[in-house]
């Protein structure tokens, strides 16, 4: 019994003995109160778990699986088996994501200082700059976002707030320096209007694109941006609107329609547009 105890509290389990009862116990707060859920409700968590994590797109998925393991074996066994079987016709293809099991222990460190306030200093491969980077990053936030994680935090170099992509992290080291909580700092307000995650310096610019008819109703389907705008035309095209901060990010999807779109303002993003088609169609005159 001895050995039990002490195997429970090496395990982080807060085991006590009451001198008066002269008994063990563990303190009943330690435990999760139980929940009653729905057979709607159990499909969801099961299903919405077991089918991410097996695609490993996020690291916390996993841990999510387990407690979704041990949440499934609570369930009476006439509740498993339903949800067995309405679970078989299910099933979900998520985006594109690489690995990010190099990244484990990056996510682990980066998630502890900023818990902790604790300044990091990174060696980071930049693409703007064009070289690797050395700077101390307050890591304020950590996002998930289409394909992989960011650190948002303010910049020692920079001198602001900027956005890091976890893939690019060189080293890491966790700083023995806190840094004061940014109560200045909101991530929505940080984001603005960007298309994606990177926002651009200087005034919001209204894009004005015409989609052809082949694609406007698949546009039109999908909420691209908070601010967007769909008005169809009398031949079935779309013009689309947004507001957005900075339109270096926006061209990438634009180009994704190729000759069924036409960037119509701003004049940076008609330019920009023609260019990288200029520069495409170059590369397949002598094909």
């Amino acid at each position: 019994m001895f050995r039990d105890v002490e195997a429970l509290r090496q395990a982080g389990v807060p085991v006590a003995y009451d001198s008066e009862a002269k008994r063990y116990s563990i303190p009943g707060e330690y435990f999760l109160t139980p929940t009653n859920l729905t057979a709607e409700e159990a499909l969801a968590l099961l299903f919405v778990c077991r089918e991410l994590a097996d695609k490993k797109s996020l690291p916390l998925l996993s841990a999510a699986q387990s407690a979704a393991s041990k949440i499934e074996s609570t369930l009476p066994a006439s509740l498993r088996e339903s949800i067995r079987e309405a679970s078989r016709p299910l099933s979900h293809k998520p985006m594109p994501v690489g690995s990010h099991d190099d990244q484990a222990s990056l996510y682990s460190e980066l998630l502890a200082a900023s818990v902790n306030r604790l300044n990091v200093e990174i060696d980071y491969e930049s693409l703007t700059e064009y070289e690797r980077v050395t700077t101390t990053l307050r890591p304020y936030r950590l996002m998930f976002h289409n394909h992989c994680w960011y650190v948002i935090g303010r910049s020692s170099l920079h001198r602001s707030v900027r956005t890091f992509n976890l893939r690019r992290i060189k080293s890491l080291k966790t700083l023995d320096k806190k840094f004061p909580s940014p109560r200045g700092f909101s991530l929505e307000q940080y984001l603005g209007n960007a298309w994606r995650i990177i926002p651009e310096a200087g005034p919001d610019q209204v894009v004005h694109l015409r989609f052809a008819p082949l694609v406007a109703r698949n546009v039109a389907e999908v909420l691209w941006h908070p601010t967007q705008r769909c008005e169809f035309t009398e031949n079935g095209s779309l013009d689309f609107y947004a507001t957005v901060s900075g339109v270096n990010e926006i061209v990438w999807w634009v180009l994704g329609y190729g000759d069924q779109v036409e960037a119509l303002k701003p004049l940076k993003l008609r330019k920009l547009v023609a260019q990288r088609l200029e520069n495409a169609a170059r590369q397949y005159r002598h094909a």
